[in-house]
Protein backbone atom coordinates (compact mmCIF):
# COMPACT_ATOMS: atom_id res chain seq x y z
CA UNK A 1 0.00 0.00 0.00
CA UNK A 2 1.39 3.87 -0.31
CA UNK A 3 -0.42 6.98 0.43
CA UNK A 4 -1.36 9.80 -2.31
CA UNK A 5 -1.94 13.66 -1.80
CA UNK A 6 -6.04 14.18 -1.68
CA UNK A 7 -5.03 16.28 -4.97
CA UNK A 8 -3.05 13.73 -6.52
CA UNK A 9 -6.44 11.05 -5.98
CA UNK A 10 -8.63 13.39 -7.79
CA UNK A 11 -6.54 13.79 -10.62
CA UNK A 12 -5.92 9.82 -10.81
CA UNK A 13 -9.66 9.87 -10.52
CA UNK A 14 -9.44 8.32 -7.26
CA UNK A 15 -11.46 10.80 -5.26
CA UNK A 16 -13.61 13.16 -5.66
CA UNK A 17 -12.03 16.77 -4.66
CA UNK A 18 -13.21 20.53 -5.01
CA UNK A 19 -10.10 22.89 -5.65
CA UNK A 20 -9.15 25.49 -8.24
CA UNK A 21 -5.58 24.18 -8.25
CA UNK A 22 -4.57 20.53 -9.58
CA UNK A 23 -1.45 18.94 -8.63
CA UNK A 24 1.03 18.90 -11.77
CA UNK A 25 2.94 16.45 -9.59
CA UNK A 26 1.87 12.97 -8.30
CA UNK A 27 2.74 12.99 -4.65
CA UNK A 28 2.99 10.10 -2.96
CA UNK A 29 3.86 8.62 0.39
CA UNK A 30 5.10 5.53 2.03
CA UNK A 31 5.45 4.99 5.95
CA UNK A 32 4.31 6.38 9.02
CA UNK A 33 5.60 8.20 12.07
CA UNK A 34 9.33 8.92 11.08
CA UNK A 35 11.53 7.76 13.89
CA UNK A 36 13.30 11.62 13.68
CA UNK A 37 11.58 13.89 15.88
CA UNK A 38 11.03 17.38 13.90
CA UNK A 39 9.08 19.44 16.33
CA UNK A 40 7.30 21.26 12.92
CA UNK A 41 5.95 17.50 11.52
CA UNK A 42 2.83 15.69 12.32
CA UNK A 43 4.83 12.13 11.38
CA UNK A 44 7.13 13.07 13.83
CA UNK A 45 8.03 10.11 16.39
CA UNK A 46 6.43 12.12 19.08
CA UNK A 47 3.89 13.84 17.69
CA UNK A 48 0.52 13.21 18.34
CA UNK A 49 -0.95 15.11 14.99
CA UNK A 50 -3.33 12.28 12.52
CA UNK A 51 -1.12 10.12 10.99
CA UNK A 52 -2.74 11.10 7.72
CA UNK A 53 -1.09 14.67 7.34
CA UNK A 54 2.12 15.67 5.89
CA UNK A 55 2.05 19.65 6.94
CA UNK A 56 -1.63 20.70 5.88
CA UNK A 57 -2.01 17.99 3.16
CA UNK A 58 -3.97 14.92 3.92
CA UNK A 59 -3.38 11.39 2.49
CA UNK A 60 -5.01 8.66 1.56
CA UNK A 61 -4.30 5.03 1.09
CA UNK A 62 -4.53 2.72 -1.98
CA UNK A 63 -2.93 0.16 -4.04
CA UNK A 64 0.14 0.08 -5.85
CA UNK A 65 -0.75 -1.59 -8.90
CA UNK A 66 -4.28 0.45 -8.77
CA UNK A 67 -1.89 3.74 -8.72
CA UNK A 68 1.03 3.22 -11.46
CA UNK A 69 -1.13 2.82 -14.76
CA UNK A 70 -3.33 6.01 -13.72
CA UNK A 71 0.39 7.85 -13.68
CA UNK A 72 1.29 6.52 -16.43
CA UNK A 73 -2.19 7.62 -18.78
CA UNK A 74 -2.14 11.29 -16.60
CA UNK A 75 1.30 11.72 -17.84
CA UNK A 76 0.71 10.62 -21.09
CA UNK A 77 -2.33 12.91 -20.98
CA UNK A 78 0.19 16.05 -19.87
CA UNK A 79 -1.63 15.86 -16.51
CA UNK A 80 1.04 15.06 -14.68
CA UNK A 81 4.91 16.11 -14.80
CA UNK A 82 6.43 14.46 -12.76
CA UNK A 83 6.12 12.07 -9.58
CA UNK A 84 7.32 12.77 -6.17
CA UNK A 85 7.78 9.56 -3.46
CA UNK A 86 7.96 11.35 0.45
CA UNK A 87 9.57 8.46 2.32
CA UNK A 88 9.01 8.68 5.82
CA UNK A 89 12.06 7.69 7.47
CA UNK A 90 12.58 3.75 8.67
CA UNK A 91 14.74 1.04 8.68
CA UNK A 92 13.65 -0.32 5.31
CA UNK A 93 12.99 3.18 3.66
CA UNK A 94 15.63 2.62 0.62
CA UNK A 95 14.37 -1.08 0.05
CA UNK A 96 10.78 0.62 -0.26
CA UNK A 97 11.97 3.32 -2.48
CA UNK A 98 13.62 1.08 -5.14
CA UNK A 99 9.99 -1.37 -5.02
CA UNK A 100 7.96 1.50 -5.48
CA UNK A 101 10.26 2.98 -8.40
CA UNK A 102 10.24 -0.38 -10.15
CA UNK A 103 6.84 -0.19 -10.22
CA UNK A 104 6.14 3.19 -11.86
CA UNK A 105 9.29 2.26 -14.38
CA UNK A 106 7.28 -0.85 -15.51
CA UNK A 107 4.82 1.17 -16.88
CA UNK A 108 5.91 5.05 -17.07
CA UNK A 109 9.57 7.07 -17.71
CA UNK A 110 7.71 9.92 -15.58
CA UNK A 111 10.43 11.61 -13.96
CA UNK A 112 10.56 10.43 -10.38
CA UNK A 113 11.95 12.82 -7.46
CA UNK A 114 12.77 10.64 -3.94
CA UNK A 115 12.53 13.07 -0.66
CA UNK A 116 14.24 10.79 1.97
CA UNK A 117 16.25 10.17 5.00
CA UNK A 118 19.43 9.37 2.94
CA UNK A 119 22.15 8.43 5.14
CA UNK A 120 25.02 7.28 2.98
CA UNK A 121 26.80 7.86 -0.49
CA UNK A 122 25.90 4.26 -1.33
CA UNK A 123 21.95 5.35 -0.92
CA UNK A 124 22.11 7.82 -2.90
CA UNK A 125 24.02 6.06 -5.98
CA UNK A 126 21.52 2.96 -5.28
CA UNK A 127 18.08 5.19 -6.08
CA UNK A 128 19.60 6.56 -9.07
CA UNK A 129 20.53 3.30 -10.53
CA UNK A 130 16.74 2.06 -9.75
CA UNK A 131 15.50 5.20 -11.95
CA UNK A 132 15.34 7.85 -9.06
CA UNK A 133 15.58 11.01 -11.79
CA UNK A 134 15.93 13.78 -8.52
CA UNK A 135 16.78 12.98 -5.09
CA UNK A 136 15.72 15.45 -2.12
CA UNK A 137 17.60 15.68 0.48
CA UNK A 138 15.75 17.85 3.59
CA UNK A 139 17.33 20.35 5.45
CA UNK A 140 14.65 22.87 6.25
CA UNK A 141 16.59 25.05 8.91
CA UNK A 142 18.73 27.69 7.27
CA UNK A 143 21.40 27.73 10.52
CA UNK A 144 22.40 25.18 12.97
CA UNK A 145 20.94 27.43 15.51
CA UNK A 146 17.12 26.97 14.28
CA UNK A 147 18.06 23.33 13.40
CA UNK A 148 19.06 22.12 17.11
CA UNK A 149 15.99 23.66 18.37
CA UNK A 150 13.07 22.18 15.86
CA UNK A 151 15.05 19.20 14.00
CA UNK A 152 16.85 15.86 14.85
CA UNK A 153 20.03 14.47 13.45
CA UNK A 154 23.37 15.99 12.80
CA UNK A 155 23.62 19.98 11.10
CA UNK A 156 27.45 19.24 9.69
CA UNK A 157 26.59 15.64 8.67
CA UNK A 158 23.61 16.32 6.67
CA UNK A 159 25.11 19.66 5.13
CA UNK A 160 28.02 16.97 4.40
CA UNK A 161 25.70 14.39 2.76
CA UNK A 162 24.17 17.40 0.37
CA UNK A 163 27.37 18.73 -0.52
CA UNK A 164 28.44 14.60 -1.89
CA UNK A 165 25.46 14.32 -3.21
CA UNK A 166 25.77 17.36 -5.74
CA UNK A 167 29.33 15.97 -6.80
CA UNK A 168 27.97 12.20 -7.04
CA UNK A 169 24.66 13.70 -8.88
CA UNK A 170 25.28 17.11 -10.57
CA UNK A 171 22.06 19.02 -11.08
CA UNK A 172 19.78 16.01 -9.85
CA UNK A 173 19.83 17.01 -6.27
CA UNK A 174 16.90 19.14 -4.02
CA UNK A 175 16.56 20.50 -0.78
CA UNK A 176 13.77 22.08 1.27
CA UNK A 177 14.12 25.13 3.57
CA UNK A 178 11.52 26.22 5.79
CA UNK A 179 11.04 29.56 6.36
CA UNK A 180 9.52 30.95 9.56
CA UNK A 181 11.03 28.36 12.15
CA UNK A 182 13.16 31.11 13.90
CA UNK A 183 15.91 32.23 11.24
CA UNK A 184 17.11 35.72 10.64
CA UNK A 185 16.00 36.68 6.87
CA UNK A 186 20.50 36.66 6.33
CA UNK A 187 20.92 33.05 7.66
CA UNK A 188 17.96 32.27 4.71
CA UNK A 189 19.40 34.14 2.26
CA UNK A 190 23.09 32.82 2.86
CA UNK A 191 21.53 29.11 3.22
CA UNK A 192 20.01 29.41 -0.25
CA UNK A 193 22.85 30.70 -1.40
CA UNK A 194 25.40 27.90 -0.28
CA UNK A 195 22.99 25.60 -1.85
CA UNK A 196 22.90 27.21 -5.26
CA UNK A 197 26.61 27.62 -5.09
CA UNK A 198 26.73 23.75 -4.96
CA UNK A 199 23.98 23.22 -8.03
CA UNK A 200 21.01 22.33 -5.65
CA UNK A 201 17.69 23.21 -6.39
CA UNK A 202 15.65 25.23 -3.14
CA UNK A 203 12.30 24.62 -2.99
CA UNK A 204 11.22 27.25 -0.51
CA UNK A 205 8.21 26.56 2.11
CA UNK A 206 6.73 28.20 4.37
CA UNK A 207 6.33 26.89 8.31
CA UNK A 208 2.82 25.70 9.03
CA UNK A 209 1.60 25.05 12.51
CA UNK A 210 -0.08 21.60 12.83
CA UNK A 211 -2.21 20.73 15.48
CA UNK A 212 -0.17 17.47 17.40
CA UNK A 213 3.18 19.01 16.81
CA UNK A 214 5.76 20.59 19.44
CA UNK A 215 6.01 23.93 17.10
CA UNK A 216 1.56 24.54 16.67
CA UNK A 217 2.32 27.58 18.91
CA UNK A 218 4.21 29.11 16.85
CA UNK A 219 2.95 31.39 13.95
CA UNK A 220 3.40 31.05 10.05
CA UNK A 221 6.41 33.98 8.46
CA UNK A 222 4.71 37.25 7.42
CA UNK A 223 4.17 37.58 4.38
CA UNK A 224 6.33 40.23 3.19
CA UNK A 225 9.33 37.91 5.00
CA UNK A 226 8.55 34.78 2.64
CA UNK A 227 7.98 37.16 -0.40
CA UNK A 228 11.82 38.65 -0.06
CA UNK A 229 13.22 35.00 0.84
CA UNK A 230 11.07 34.53 -2.56
CA UNK A 231 12.16 36.88 -4.59
CA UNK A 232 16.10 36.23 -3.29
CA UNK A 233 15.64 32.08 -4.47
CA UNK A 234 14.85 33.68 -7.61
CA UNK A 235 17.32 36.05 -8.32
CA UNK A 236 20.05 34.02 -7.43
CA UNK A 237 18.58 31.40 -9.82
CA UNK A 238 18.67 33.77 -12.96
CA UNK A 239 21.41 36.39 -11.79
CA UNK A 240 23.25 34.42 -9.30
CA UNK A 241 22.78 38.22 -7.16
CA UNK A 242 25.06 38.51 -4.12
CA UNK A 243 24.57 42.04 -3.22
CA UNK A 244 21.86 41.91 -1.00
CA UNK A 245 21.91 44.02 1.80
CA UNK A 246 20.76 43.64 5.51
CA UNK A 247 19.91 45.35 9.17
CA UNK A 248 19.84 43.58 12.16
CA UNK A 249 19.04 40.63 10.07
CA UNK A 250 16.53 41.64 8.01
CA UNK A 251 17.02 41.81 4.15
CA UNK A 252 16.62 45.50 2.97
CA UNK A 253 18.30 45.95 -0.39
CA UNK A 254 18.56 43.08 -3.31
CA UNK A 255 21.42 45.43 -5.03
CA UNK A 256 19.31 46.61 -7.74
CA UNK A 257 17.10 49.52 -8.53
CA UNK A 258 13.54 49.31 -8.11
CA UNK A 259 13.07 49.62 -12.00
CA UNK A 260 15.38 46.68 -12.89
CA UNK A 261 14.21 44.38 -10.31
CA UNK A 262 10.48 45.39 -11.09
CA UNK A 263 11.51 44.37 -14.70
CA UNK A 264 12.85 40.56 -13.09
CA UNK A 265 9.73 40.02 -11.32
CA UNK A 266 7.28 41.16 -13.91
CA UNK A 267 6.04 37.85 -15.14
CA UNK A 268 5.70 36.92 -11.62
CA UNK A 269 7.45 33.38 -11.30
CA UNK A 270 9.45 34.43 -8.36
CA UNK A 271 6.23 34.10 -6.27
CA UNK A 272 5.05 30.73 -7.79
CA UNK A 273 6.16 27.46 -6.25
CA UNK A 274 10.12 26.71 -6.45
CA UNK A 275 11.41 23.61 -6.40
CA UNK A 276 11.77 20.46 -8.18
CA UNK A 277 11.04 21.18 -12.39
CA UNK A 278 6.92 20.33 -12.88
CA UNK A 279 6.12 20.43 -9.01
CA UNK A 280 3.49 22.95 -7.96
CA UNK A 281 2.24 21.39 -4.29
CA UNK A 282 -1.51 23.48 -4.22
CA UNK A 283 -2.37 24.70 -0.83
CA UNK A 284 0.57 22.25 1.23
CA UNK A 285 1.46 25.67 3.17
CA UNK A 286 -2.04 27.52 2.59
CA UNK A 287 -5.79 27.33 3.33
CA UNK A 288 -8.36 28.20 0.28
CA UNK A 289 -9.42 31.69 0.44
CA UNK A 290 -6.18 32.62 2.94
CA UNK A 291 -2.48 33.84 2.16
CA UNK A 292 -0.73 31.79 -0.61
CA UNK A 293 2.79 31.69 0.18
CA UNK A 294 3.42 29.49 -2.94
CA UNK A 295 1.47 30.11 -6.22
CA UNK A 296 0.55 26.76 -7.84
CA UNK A 297 -0.41 28.61 -11.06
CA UNK A 298 0.25 31.75 -12.87
CA UNK A 299 -0.45 34.73 -11.18
CA UNK A 300 -2.80 37.20 -12.39
CA UNK A 301 -1.87 40.80 -13.29
CA UNK A 302 -3.22 41.67 -10.10
CA UNK A 303 -1.54 39.24 -7.83
CA UNK A 304 2.07 40.31 -9.42
CA UNK A 305 1.32 43.86 -8.90
CA UNK A 306 0.53 43.24 -5.06
CA UNK A 307 3.29 40.98 -4.78
CA UNK A 308 6.21 43.46 -6.50
CA UNK A 309 4.60 46.11 -4.05
CA UNK A 310 5.42 43.99 -1.29
CA UNK A 311 9.03 43.40 -2.30
CA UNK A 312 9.36 47.26 -3.16
CA UNK A 313 8.64 48.19 0.55
CA UNK A 314 11.65 46.70 1.17
CA UNK A 315 13.78 49.10 -0.85
CA UNK A 316 12.31 52.27 1.00
CA UNK A 317 11.58 50.53 4.32
CA UNK A 318 8.09 51.00 4.31
CA UNK A 319 7.60 47.65 5.57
Amino acid sequence: MIKLSAGTAHVLGMRKLSTDALPTTAYMMSGERCTHDCGFCPQARNASSRTDLLSRVTWSQCRITDMVNRIRAAYEKGQLKRACLQVVDGCKAIEQIKEIVKEIRNCSDIPICVSAKVKRREEILALAEAGVDRIGLALDAASERVFRLTKTGNWQETLDLISEAADLLPGRISTHLIVGLGETEEEMVNMIRYMRDLGVIVGLFAFTPVPGTRMVGMRPPRLDCYRRMQVANYLMDIINTGDCRFNSGRLIDFGLSAELLTEYLKDGKAFETSGCPGCNRPYYNEKPGGIIYNFPRPLSKSEIEEAIDIVLKTLDGRS
